[in-house]
């Protein structure tokens, strides 16, 4: 029986509990459809750093690099650790040192739940560079504290990053409806946007079953609210996508159902797969918080495993619970009670 090592980070807050939700979820397909899952848990969060000072070992790199999937909870505790600390020490070097430069988030109303829009049928997948552009940590800051401080912060955009994620994303239209729309702000950083769009162009030659369409950042956020049904495939860069997900999770009825995958297409490394909603540290040890995009995120590991009967098993239970409206608004079932739903759904 094929067994798959999965690193397990719970982190802070409600990640615990919705990892603990997920891996019950992901143990019990798991023994329907015939594979194995070996956990390894990892007290890595804000709690940590401040017992050891570090987010994670100095070899915490090397310790994840043979498993063959991490399964992230949430990591954030902003009133004892600032963010900017608890991201560059964990998320960030593990998207950057194992090539997690794929960033997926899928975007649809589950059964039962009701989104803030008019449109009900819409299925998008964002699509977001993640281990360059706008997040590549290159500046700093001078003079700090007088009146003449300067913060630089510099974006890098590299040819092998910007066509990797576009081809990545083109691969993904052809799989699904045979459209793409690339993000930019091409009108005002003429560098940096109008090199995307010139990579966009060429990679777009090798896919002519693709429609491409091009759009500003501001544009797309409006397309995104008064025509969702009209996209298929959204790739953009590391800001651009980060804005674009939290918008997308919004209108498939909030963050309690926003998955993500941190790929790795290549396969040289282990891929991350987390829920973004964070730590929530407001609803922390209440019990009551959604623990669907911790499942769905299961899933999309399931999936890349290959596992992908065992993966499409975990979105029809997922579905079947919030059809019987159950998980379908924030706060109105236990979290235990949404992942039983999922579980009897699964039998």
């Amino acid at each position: 029986m094929k067994t798959y090592r999965i690193a397990l980070i719970p982190g802070d807050g409600i990640g615990k509990d919705v990892i603990d939700a997920a891996w019950q979820v992901s143990e019990k397909v798991a023994g329907k459809t015939g594979f194995g899952l070996e956990p390894t848990s990892f007290p890595w969060s804000c709690a940590y750093y401040k017992e050891t000072g570090a987010m994670m070992p100095a070899d915490g790199i090397a310790t994840l690099r043979g498993f063959d999937a991490i399964l992230l909870g949430a990591v954030g505790w902003p009133a004892e650790v600032p963010d900017s600390v608890s991201l560059h020490g964990l998320l960030l070097p593990i998207r950057k040192a194992f090539e997690q430069y794929a960033n997926i988030r899928p975007h649809r109303l589950l059964p039962g739940v009701e989104g803030p829009l008019k449109a009900k049928d819409f299925d998008i997948l964002c699509i977001r560079e993640n281990t360059e552009g706008e997040y590549s940590g290159a500046g700093g800051r001078v003079h700090q504290g007088t009146a003449n401080e300067v913060a630089v912060e510099t974006s890098i955009f590299t040819r092998t990053g910007v066509e990797r994620i576009l081809r990545f994303g083109f691969e993904q239209a052809r799989m699904r409806r045979g459209k793409l729309a690339s993000v930019t702000k091409s009108n005002a950083q003429k560098y940096s946007m109008v090199f995307w769009d010139e990579i966009t162009a060429l990679v777009a030659a090798d896919y002519p079953e693709v429609t491409v369409t091009s759009y500003h950042i501001d544009a797309m956020a409006a397309r995104m609210v008064m025509a969702p049904e009209s996209l298929d495939v959204v790739v953009a860069s590391n800001l651009f996508g980060d804005i674009l997900t939290d918008l997308g999770a919004a209108i498939q009825g909030g963050l309690g159902f926003a998955a993500s995958a941190n790929l790795n297409p290549d396969r040289t490394a282990p891929s991350m797969f987390e829920p973004v909603h964070g730590s929530a540290p407001d609803i922390a040890h209440l019990g009551i918080a959604n623990p669907i995009a911790a499942i769905w995120s299961a899933a999309m590991m399931l999936e890349h495993l290959g596992e992908k009967t065992a993966a499409d098993a975990i979105m029809d239970a997922i579905a079947a619970a919030t059809a019987a409206g159950i998980g379908t608004a924030p706060g109105q079932d236990k979290t235990d009670t949404i992942t039983k739903a999922v579980l009897n759904a699964l039998s």
